[in-house]
């Protein structure tokens, strides 16, 4: 396993990396990371490296990027799931920094602490121009009461303002037990003094304080932006600082990083502005450091994608109840692809039991990943086997059933081709993936190795035929498990043969050793 850490990251972080046995890690910079991607299986970033399709064509192995803090705008999502890349970010590592700066900027712009400290220093003593204003009294407006929000509201609360929020996704009862009176946009705007940002950046809050909201803002109200530059017009911004709408702002993020020298806003009065330090602390970067690191190291080895941003995440918890069904629903699927006759045209999976009430997304991408697997050059996986699947144009449908007899939890796979349609089920017995029924007839093999699949007439003789041709070329029989259809039905039968192959398929991997055998496990 070679992991590439392409920008510094907190050294324990790098020495949990090490402690990995058998792990090649290579630590480089952004001007030289490129060298090392050929086969990397994992990418350390933090925001300089840019993640982007030409960077991913380069390495063909790599199965994650780990990205050492909240925001992943170097990172081409769509590019990264396209390539079967999963992403993953360290969500609320920073955020008692991002936190602790806002209120910072807030005490800076209330008592002009940098314009007083740069007139000291200039030899001038002007105690009367810099007067300035409590926090104690004021109503602070914080948009978005995420973890940064919460964190605000609680300093903010020490300091002995009244907090309001505006965040259309929180529950009432969660702001109430933080003492926050959740608010319209319209009221937030009218009686804050201090509004703080701290939402995510979407279509609709791209923009979202403007000369129109500033126009609705309570008359010298205080702007502090460390979220993101796109959440206000900065042009808006230099004229509302400028007819004094707005008192001052705080800023520790652009539209543009870095902004052009020549930026009205920068030159504009009342303006604080930090190159988006906000979460840069010793604290911060060491927690996103090992964070990320824990979550690489879990993937790589158990399969838990921990903060997953292109794909579901599910907590190690519920990864524990799911795994196993994960498994199931892949080789379900590539065993389904092997006996099956034509092109794919629909997959349809369906649950039952406990798992239907699961979310099944990961399952759903599982089956499909083995279906696909069976024709592709390259590889699908939980990543990227739903953007394959309609890139291929291949109808796919979920159906979860809650209550039915036999196996209390069980997943059922129905592909359909031009030549008709294969259903096939599995169960999980004894945490291992195990086939149940194949096109209506009861059957029951381990789905691990290699298995040989036969449908045929239910008369004498075919055990000890197969048997027989089996032994002629030297492959070992290590499970036999047949099916029939229920009498009075005319008799069909099943065989699903655990074979050892001695020769052919030794020499072939993963290959066939003959017609009908397929390898469910690399």
């Amino acid at each position: 396993m070679k992991i590439l850490v392409a920008e510094p990251i907190a050294a324990a972080g790098v020495e949990l990396l090490r402690a990995q046995a058998g792990w090649d890690i290579v630590i480089s910079d952004p001007k030289g990371y490129a060298a090392h991607l050929a086969d990397c299986d994992a990418l350390l970033v933090r925001s300089a490296v840019k993640v982007n399709a030409e960077v991913l064509s380069k390495a063909p192995k790599l199965r994650v990027v780990g990205r050492a803090g909240v925001g992943v705008d170097n990172v081409d999502l769509d590019a990264a799931t396209a390539a079967g890349v999963l992403v993953m970010n360290t969500p609320g590592g920073n955020a008692i920094s991002v936190a602790e700066h806002a209120i910072g900027l807030m005490l800076s712009l209330a008592r002009q602490i940098p314009a007083a400290s740069a007139s000291t220093k200039s030899g001038k003593w002007e105690k009367k121009k810099f007067q300035g204003n409590e926090l104690r009294g004021k109503t602070l407006g914080v948009l978005g009461l995420g973890a940064i929000g919460r964190h605000v509201v609680t300093r903010a609360q020490a300091f002995e303002m009244k907090c309001i929020a505006y965040d259309p996704f929180v529950n009432p009862q969660t702001a109430a037990d933080l003492g926050v009176d959740l608010v319209s946009l319209e009221k937030l705007y009218a009686d804050s003094d201090y509004i703080t940002l701290h939402m995510a950046l979407t279509p609709e809050t791209q923009g979202l304080l403007n000369a129109s909201a500033f126009a609705k803002m309570k008359p010298c109200v205080r702007i502090i932006n460390c979220a993101r530059g796109e959440l206000l017009n900065g042009a808006d911004l230099a004229e509302a600082l400028a007819s004094g709408i707005v008192a001052g702002a705080g800023l520790d993020v652009f539209e543009s990083e870095p902004p052009a020298a020549e930026d009205p806003l920068l030159k504009a009065e009342g303006l604080l502005a930090t190159p988006h330090i906000g979460g840069s602390t010793e604290e911060a970067q060491e927690t996103v450091g090992v964070r990320i690191v824990e979550q690489v190291i879990e993937y790589l080895i158990n399969g838990v994608a921990l903060n997953a941003v292109n794909m579901p995440a599910l907590s190690p918890e519920m990864y524990k109840a799911v795994g196993p069904y994960i498994e199931l629903a892949e080789r379900l699927g590539g065993f389904a692809a092997y006996i099956a006759k034509g092109n794919p045209k629909s997959v349809r999976l369906v649950y039952s039991g406990r798992i239907a009430d699961f979310n099944t997304v990961l399952l759903r991408n599982a089956g499909l990943a083995g279906v696909l697997n069976r024709s592709l050059s390259y590889r699908a996986n939980l990543v990227n086997a739903m953007p394959i699947a309609n890139q291929r144009g291949l109808n796919v449908a979920e159906t979860h059933e809650k209550q039915r007899t036999g196996h209390i939890d069980s997943i059922r796979l129905e592909l359909e081709t031009e030549a008709g349609l294969t259903v096939v089920e599995g169960a999980v017995i004894l945490n291992c993936p195990r086939l149940i029924m194949v096109d209506g007839i009861p059957c029951e093999a381990n789905l691990s190795g290699h298995l040989l699949y036969l449908k045929n007439s239910d008369v004498p003789g075919v055990i000890g035929h197969v048997g027989s041709v089996l032994g002629r070329n030297s492959i070992n029989i290590a499970n036999f498990s047949l099916g029939r259809t229920p009498m009075p039905a005319p008799g069909q039968a099943v065989l699903a043969v655990a074979v050892v192959c001695r020769t052919e398929v030794q020499s072939r991997g993963a290959g066939c050793a003959a017609r009908g055998i397929c390898r469910l496990t690399d």
